[in-house]
């Protein structure tokens, strides 16, 4: 069984070991770790051969939002480094729900819904890494493929035997909830189980050696290696990254219109630019670490630009950032939209674009409401504050009044162009 008396070797980034291997090399450099287990074991066989690491990814809507990117990024600098990286599509976890970092269970989705979901995430991975046959080139699997013929019976038989009550209820995922005397149902309660399950699984199946996820995945990390190394006798490691959030504080990924989507269907590669070129000052350089492949050196130089320059650098993040997930052409432009609604005050067909029926604009569209509906605000009375400070304008023109009617004689060249302070303009359209 798994006890607390087998203790994992781990560092953290304030321990600041001297990586011989190229992927702990980059890793460190670029912040990429919070903990991790075993260090060096797992540098040395970076140093004598091909690492095949993992990350799971739920499919719990039909696209990832920004704040999976560093996940995706750390696969991305495993196969620049020469390793293989599994992207694991959690076809069999997304019925259970990962309790991390939740106050309540996931709403449980059907089997149709998270095909679905996991068809439409697929595409963004395509677009960090190289899939193909090769021994460092990328693969993507389904946990369903073993945890769907698991009999229960032979799922408690086999790896509940190795783990204990007393450990799990340990974990911050379960002791949290417990603590804040939030129900943790007995299905979320086994996940953990599974995740260690999927490492066992890939280890046997691809040689997988590593899993690495962000420092809320730590417990569940932690039950995988140890339960290898117990039953296989066979080398395993962890590795986390910190849980990202702004230098204000704010939640990576969230915004005040919702999340920063990596579908395009979702959220417009405009939109995706402007997420980035808004970046506060005190982000800019660890954001371009993490999330560009800039050379450091140049990183430095941006990160360094002094006063109102720095926004130089947020447009650099921000074409990097844009031009990986959605293309050149995309980036481009993102950017010719920018400079020419904000810097040139002319209108441009990429700007984002919300359609309103025709008959509505006739009648009139309170400016509060529209506001909220095209995502300038995350709500009526967000809307109404905003526009009482002279944060709304309609075609240029500031407007106090969130009642004011938007209506037909609004338009200019078809459009009524609506903006919320400095950085975010969308274009209504009637149909």
């Amino acid at each position: 069984m798994l006890e607390p008396a087998l203790r994992l070797q781990e560092t953290t980034m304030t321990d600041q070991p001297t990586f011989k291997s190229e992927f702990l090399q980059v890793m460190q450099a670029r912040d990429y770790i919070h903990q991790i287990t075993h260090p060096a074991e797992l540098d040395e066989a970076g140093v004598n051969g091909v690492v095949t690491a993992y990350i799971g990814f739920d499919a719990t809507a039909s696209s990832l939002h920004v704040g999976s990117l560093i996940q995706i990024m750390m696969l991305r600098r495993l196969q620049q480094a020469g390793g293989k990286p599994i992207v694991v599509m959690g076809g069999g976890t997304t019925k259970v729900g990962d309790p991390s970092d939740k106050d309540t269970q996931r709403p449980l989705l059907t089997e149709a819904q998270i095909q679905a979901n996991i068809s439409s995430i697929k595409t963004v991975f395509e677009k960090f890494l190289t899939f193909g046959d090769g021994p460092t080139d990328a693969i993507i699997v389904d946990n369903a493929e073993w945890l769907d013929k698991l009999g229960y019976v032979q799922f408690l038989r086999d790896y509940g035997v190795h783990f204990t009550i007393n450990r799990m209820l340990a974990f911050d995922s379960v002791k949290l909830r417990l603590d804040r005397e939030q129900p943790l149902t007995f299905l979320e309660f086994n996940y953990m189980l599974m995740q260690a399950t999927d490492f066992l699984e890939l280890n046997r199946r691809y040689g997988c050696t590593l899993q690495m996820g962000g420092s809320d995945q730590w417990g569940n990390i932690l039950n995988g290696v140890e339960l290898i190394r117990r039953v296989d006798q066979k080398p395993a490691f962890g590795l986390t990254t910190p849980l990202l959030s702004t230098a204000s504080g704010a939640k990576m990924g969230k915004t005040a219109s919702g999340a920063v989507w990596l579908n395009a269907d979702l959220l417009s590669p405009y939109d995706y630019w402007q997420f980035w070129r808004n970046t506060e000052d005190a982000d800019v350089g660890r954001f371009l670490r993490k999330f560009t492949d800039l050379p450091m050196d140049e990183i430095a130089r941006l990160e360094a630009l002094p006063g109102a320059e720095i926004n130089d650098a947020k447009k650099v993040l921000a074409d990097e950032c844009t031009r990986m997930l959605h293309g050149a052409a995309a980036a481009k432009a993102a950017a010719g939209a920018a400079k020419a609604a904000f810097e040139e005050g002319k209108l441009s067909a990429d700007l984002p674009t919300f359609e309103v029926p025709k008959a509505d604009l006739a009648a009139g569209i309170a400016l509060a409401a529209l506001a909220t509906d095209v995502g300038l605000a995350s709500s009526r009375g967000e809307a109404r504050r905003l526009a009482q400070g002279g944060g709304l304008r309609v075609n240029d023109a500031a407007i106090t009044d969130g009642a004011r009617m938007v209506t037909e004689a609004d338009l200019v060249d078809g459009v009524v162009k609506l903006a919320a302070g400095k950085k975010k303009i969308v274009l209504v359209k009637p149909v």
